[in-house]
């Protein structure tokens, strides 16, 4: 009798329950929320997304330190500084974030494109390749054919493809999407906070990635390296300040701001003195000397120093901290900060693919014997375009037209080709400062700017520079296999471990 009671009160408590839940279903969907995919917005997102990653812990910290462009002497942010990791996440925010974020919402805008939509699907290709070469530059081996198939394909333990078949596939996309574009149909639109649809200027950044890709392999393989940068290079990329690819920022809400100069705020400069930096930061020693030594008119707009609590951009004031320091040093006030009136702008932009970056591509293709163009005049407009990048930051930013072509006759390209190399590798160093995975990348490639080590105690590299960042703990719990058989073909989940492109 008990058990049939029990039985009774169960099958009561059921019905109780399905009569309760009645309405439950519409009650529970979220009248703001679209149950269809809008590839228009979900591409404004990506763009947001990508170059809102991670990039105080990764390009600051890690690559910008290691790089010793940023210093502190704290020792929990101190990854590229020190090479040190005892806690936190900053060997893997940028893979943890990225994913989630700015892969899924460009494969999901792909997916839900019409074959038929060819500049939107063109536009959304080259972005990808954009996301997942930041990506794999940082880490090497990462999921790419099966990332973000979790929805489409129930793939929840993406393989890792090896960085020379990613590579392969980023270029083919590239290639592809490029040929692609068609200026008489519709595109993205305002939706385009880069180029607002102009399919030309798309085009040029296609091609002008497929360069930065390309010359990226020179180490590896030579042959390959020198077709894809020929290729890039009559597809026509970007050498003039007009086809720049830029995201512009407004004051106001968080979404509108700078992700730069937020994070910098936010993280260690908010308060403002040039003593209370929440971690420890400062410009280093190693990138504010070359800028000295050089009479580089960049130092000007770029750094300054607290006196009697005004920002003072005089040259003779500014002074790079050491990297390494373990304790604060007593005269920390004294050492140079990010300019507030450039770089810690919330209206400032963030420029994507620069015509400094392009022209300094073509200048060593020219001096590999690459390039029919004068590698000289490459290089020189490279540091023009550099410096006038920094008008773009605000009027504290404009640099005289007079220094400038001082600063380039003071600086002609010439000597031997390791001569030529080391000039163009120091001048990555400096015109794309802020992009610190793009120093790091090439100072990988390249060698240059030749920069002394540290070597602290409890360091993680044996005193050596970083050359990759580290895989997440939760791939070991998530997605074991997967991430083992990348280790198998990579090398150990290491700092020190080289990726395929970076061949001693």
């Amino acid at each position: 009798m008990r058990f049939n009671f029990l039985i009774y009160t169960a099958i009561a408590a059921m019905l109780t329950m399905q009569s309760c839940d009645k309405g439950f279903e519409d009650m529970n969907v979220n009248p703001d929320a679209s149950t269809n995919i809008v590839p228009e917005y979900m591409f404004s997102k990506s763009l947001l997304d990508a170059l809102n990653n991670s990039w105080f812990a990764t390009d600051v910290l890690a690559c910008s330190g290691s790089m010793q462009q940023f210093a502190t002497y704290k020792d929990v942010p101190g990854i590229g500084d020190k090479y040190y990791f005892q806690q936190g996440t900053y060997p893997y925010d940028f893979f943890t974030t990225g994913y989630p974020n700015a892969v899924n919402e460009i494969s999901t805008v792909i997916n839900a494109l019409d074959a038929s939509e060819t500049n939107k699907l063109s536009i959304s290709r080259i972005w990808r390749a954009f996301i997942m070469s930041r990506l794999t530059d940082l880490y090497g081996d990462i999921p790419y054919s099966e990332a973000a198939k979790g929805y489409t394909g129930n793939v929840f333990t993406p393989k890792y493809d090896a960085q020379q078949a990613i590579y392969a596939d980023m270029l083919k996309e590239l290639d592809e999407s490029a040929t692609a574009l068609d200026a008489s149909k519709a595109t993205f639109g305002p939706g385009d906070y880069i180029y607002q649809g102009n399919v030309s200027r798309w085009k040029k950044f296609a091609y002008s990635l497929m360069l930065r890709l390309g010359m990226r392999m020179s180490k590896v393989d030579a042959a390959s390296s020198q077709a894809w940068v020929q290729k890039a290079i009559a597809g026509g990329v970007i050498t003039d300040d007009a086809d720049i690819a830029t995201m512009k920022y407004t004051d106001g809400t968080a979404l509108n701001r700078n992700p730069r100069a937020a994070a910098l705020i936010s993280n260690d400069y908010g308060v403002a003195d040039g003593k209370s930096n929440t971690e420890g930061g400062k410009l280093a020693q190693t990138f504010i000397n070359m800028l000295k030594n050089n009479n580089d008119p960049r130092l000007n707009v770029i750094a300054i120093v607290w006196k009697d609590g005004k920002a003072d951009t005089t040259t003779a004031l500014q002074s790079g901290m050491p990297n390494g320091l373990l304790l604060k040093p007593d005269n920390f006030v004294t050492y140079s900060e990010p300019n507030p009136a450039t770089i810690l702008q919330y209206t400032a932009p963030i420029i994507v693919m620069s015509a400094a970056e392009v022209n300094l591509y073509l200048a060593e293709a020219a001096v590999r014997g690459w390039y029919a163009g004068d590698a000289a005049a490459s290089f020189a407009n490279a540091i023009g375009a550099s410096m006038r990048n920094w008008a773009k930051f605000g009027a504290a930013g404009v640099i005289a037209d007079s220094r400038i072509t001082a600063y380039q006759a003071a600086h002609v390209l010439a000597g031997t080709t390791a001569q030529q190399l080391e000039m163009i590798g120091n001048e990555y160093y400096v015109s794309l400062f802020l992009d610190g995975q793009q120093i790091h990348a090439n100072w990988r490639r390249l060698g240059y700017p030749a920069i002394i080590p540290v070597n602290i105690p409890g360091n993680i590299t044996g005193g050596s520079i970083p050359r990759r960042l580290l895989y997440p703990p939760s791939e070991e719990s998530v997605n074991a296999a997967s991430l083992q058989e990348a280790v198998n073909r990579q090398g150990a989940n290491l700092m020190t471990t080289r990726v395929w492109w970076d061949k001693e």
